[in-house]
Parts: structure tokens; C-alpha cells; sequence
């Protein structure tokens, strides 16, 4: 029994704490994407994507919490491939914006990314303690890993394009978000199998 009430209890703290992450990723995903499209930025507007990615993942690993291994794998599995499938629609826009061009606005991005980077923090602090966790609580942390990341590559990129009047580090940062994204989605997604087939 006292087992019981304690997997319960921590079933609850990791519930709760997923939820925080989750809305702060999914308010951050809503300001971001606006502030790009207005700001014409392929890298706030890949980094948006990836908070929409995180949010995705968090939500599924709320779904997993207290499951069986098996139905952690698939929901990790998920999380991988929505991953996965972001970071290559991120290049396509990014290819896009090169072919017709662009002309980011670095006060907006470097703002927003500053604030995203603020959000980004806080989630990190949150879920340090279950980086060794279960295979969904250690894909939520590298995803806050990887953001915090991207958003020291947003400001530099804003910095950069201020500096050189030129959209190719705004380019260059959301293509390389987006490579880091595809990384990630890879490894989530070989955990996960594995996990899978450990539990079968």
C-alpha cells in the first residue's frame, strides 16, 4: 500500500508539473508564430513550431504518466515523429523565404526570443529533476534542452541581422533549429522503439 500511494503521489507531482510546461509552451507557440509571420522570421517562426512540437509532447506524456511501458514507447513514438515531420516543414519554409526573399525585423525578434528564452529557462528548471526519468519525462527535458538553444540562436541571429541589414542569419538560425528538432525527433523516436519492443 505504501507503494501504491507513493507512485500515485508521484504520478500527481509529474502530472501537475507537465501542465504547467505545457500551457507556457502552448502560450509561447501562439505569441511566437504571430511574431514571426510579422516579423518575417523563419527563426521565430521555427522556434514556434518547436514550442508547438514540446506542447505536443507534453500533452502525450501527461497521456503516459502512470501507464504501462508499452503505451509510454507509443506516446514517445508520436512525440518523435510530430517532431520529425516540424523540422522538415521548417527547411521547406525556410527554402521558401530564401527563393522569394525576406526581410526579418530584428527589434521584434530579438524581444520576442528573449522572452521565449525566459519561458524556456523556467520549463528546464522544472524538468531537471526527471532527466533520467522515463522515456517521455526525458523527451520533455530535451526538448526545454534544445529550446533554451534555439533561442540563444534567435537573439544572435537578430543581433546579426541588425548589424549586417541581411536576412541570412535569420535564415541560417532556422535552419539549424530545425536540424537540431530533426536530431532530436531521431533520438526520441530510437528510444522509443526500443522501449517498445522491451515492453512486447
Amino acid at each position: 500500500m505504501p507503494n501504491c500511494c507513493a507512485t500515485e503521489a508521484k504520478n500527481t507531482s509529474q502530472r501537475k508539473l507537465l501542465w504547467i510546461v505545457l500551457i507556457l509552451n502552448l502560450t509561447m507557440f501562439i505569441v511566437e508564430f504571430i511574431a514571426g509571420w510579422l516579423a518575417n522570421s523563419s527563426g521565430l517562426l521555427a522556434d514556434s513550431l518547436d514550442m508547438l512540437a514540446d506542447a505536443a509532447v507534453y500533452s502525450l506524456s501527461l497521456y503516459a504518466v502512470g501507464k504501462s511501458l508499452l503505451y509510454k514507447g507509443r506516446a514517445a513514438l508520436t512525440n518523435g515523429y510530430l517532431q520529425l515531420s516540424l523540422g522538415l516543414l521548417v527547411l521547406v519554409d525556410v527554402a521558401r523565404r530564401i527563393w522569394f526573399g525576406s526581410e526579418p525585423q530584428s527589434e521584434l525578434m530579438f524581444s520576442v526570443g528573449f522572452i521565449a528564452l525566459i519561458v524556456n529557462i523556467t520549463c528546464f528548471v522544472l524538468l531537471f529533476k526527471f532527466r533520467q526519468g522515463d522515456v517521455n519525462l526525458k523527451a520533455s527535458w530535451i526538448c526545454s534542452r534544445n529550446d533554451m538553444l534555439a533561442n540563444i540562436g534567435v537573439l544572435l541571429s537578430a543581433f546579426l541581422v541588425a548589424r549586417l541589414n541581411t536576412a541570412w542569419p535569420d535564415w541560417a538560425i532556422g535552419s539549424i533549429i530545425a536540424v537540431i528538432v530533426i536530431h532530436s525527433s531521431v533520438s526520441i523516436i530510437k528510444e522509443a522503439t526500443a522501449s517498445i519492443k522491451k515492453a512486447q
